[in-house]
């Protein structure tokens, strides 16, 4: 497919490019708030107004969007294979969260810079497009931003959109504005998405949808700190050690109970619980990780309450209980656990990652628990060690998709309009 030279602009996204100068007006005293409650990085917040940008690499650059955490850290699988083809290649990745900035620090590929999107307005588009010209744009599962795309298009750049993903209520949601998706899915040279669904919800925009599956599966390891999970090893030697990560109220509430029954036959087990929200409440006894305490042999829970160690969380663990999927969160990516062999269990509540969990599902690669009894039951079972086998035969299946995307973006980065 070769990429669009130009683009429709419909009544919807005309209206939108007109609002979008009046984003300034509001976009600094929202930002200014929002540091004052922790939610932007302290020195970095300023790149979202396009202003003290890191320097741009040299030679080709290829940057690819991806809004979250879960989702910047699946991209390192697809960088790491366009690397090894294109040694010339530099990235630039960007997000918009400071959770997201955080975490891909410790796991960033080489030649790989880190920036926060600049918010949708033309003067803060300008500046990053001035600044670092990149060549291919690569946009991740679902977060496109209409003024952004349109001064792509308008420059020639040619955009992609990969391994998207968009449940019912979603596409629900952009049926509202099917005019603006129209335009926008119509200005990417490639739209990829992680299941067939998806893909029908695509189909119903104009878009041409190729199903390449989730990133997440080809991603590599998280990192760790060797020391940490040498120390940590010989001081849990002999312990049962499971987790419930990342964590959230009804996980915990329920990882707990499951404990409390493990408990009865080992007493040693040891709970270690890795909050998503590090500075959440704490309403479970147990020494904090936080504040350098480790727990000693009465202890049954230790609650891992840092940011960015679930490599190591995940290394020391035999099993994890996969947060979100007790509640509203609807899931989080069970491919980072499964990928350290780490078993899998997952609670019914997992429409975010629908495609993911089938997967391993499909594979006998997880297990679904609804009950505390379910989820003591699994953790003393003598399957375990065969779901890990599983999992671990369906990354490598799942990581094919992934070597595919990365061949059709090669190609097309191959073509004349790629600068």
């Amino acid at each position: 497919m070769t990429p669009p030279t130009e683009m429709h602009r419909g009544p919807v996204l005309r209206c939108y490019l007109a609002a979008s100068h009046l984003f300034p007006l509001v976009a600094k005293p929202i930002l200014q708030r929002r540091l004052k409650r922790g939610k932007e990085h302290p020195t970095r917040w300023p790149e979202k107004l396009g202003q003290a940008l890191a320097p741009r690499p040299e030679g080709p650059l290829v940057w690819l969007h991806a809004v979250g955490l879960g989702e910047v850290l699946s991209v390192r699988g697809l960088i790491d294979r366009l690397s090894k083809a294109r040694p010339d290649l530099s990235f630039l990745v960007t997000s918009s969260t400071a959770a997201s900035a955080e975490v891909f620090a410790k796991n960033a590929p080489a030649r790989t810079l880190h920036q926060f999107l600049p918010l949708d307005a033309p003067g803060y588009r300008r500046r990053f497009l001035d600044h670092f010209t990149p060549d291919f744009c690569v946009w991740v599962e679902q977060d496109l931003w209409p003024g952004l795309v349109s001064d792509l298009a308008a420059r020639g750049i040619p955009q992609c959109m990969v391994a998207a993903r968009m449940n019912t209520k979603s596409h629900s949601a952009h049926q509202r504005a099917s005019g603006l998706f129209r335009d926008l899915y119509g200005a990417m040279a490639l739209i990829t998405a992680q299941d067939e669904a998806t893909a029908a919800h695509l189909r119903s925009f104009g878009a041409d949808p190729q199903v390449s599956g989730s990133l997440k599966p080809a991603a590599p390891l998280l990192s760790y700190e060797p020391k940490a999970l040498a120390t940590i090893t010989a001081h849990l030697a002999g312990r049962t050690v499971w987790a419930v990560a990342p964590a959230h109220a009804a996980d915990m509430q329920i990882a707990q109970e499951a404990h409390d029954l493990l408990r009865k036959s080992d007493p040693s087990a040891l709970l270690i619980i890795a909050p998503r929200f590090p500075n959440a409440a704490v309403t479970h006894p147990g020494p904090r990780r936080s504040k350098g305490e480790m727990p000693n042999a009465e202890d049954a829970v230790w609650h891992f309450d840092t940011f960015g160690e679930l490599g190591l969380v995940y290394r020391l663990a035999h099993a994890v209980l996969i947060g979100g999927t007790f509640g509203d969160v609807e899931g989080h990516n069970p491919w980072e656990a499964a990928a350290l062999r780490c078993a899998i269990l997952h609670g019914p509540r997992t429409a975010n990652f629908a495609a993911d969990f089938g997967g391993l599902t499909a594979a006998s690669g997880a297990t679904l628990v609804r009950t505390a009894d379910d989820i003591a039951a699994a953790l003393t079972s003598d399957d375990l060690d065969a779901q890990v086998a599983h999992a671990t035969q369906a990354i490598k299946t799942a990581s094919a998709q992934t070597d595919a995307l990365a061949a059709a973006l090669l190609q097309l980065l191959k073509m004349p309009d790629a600068r």
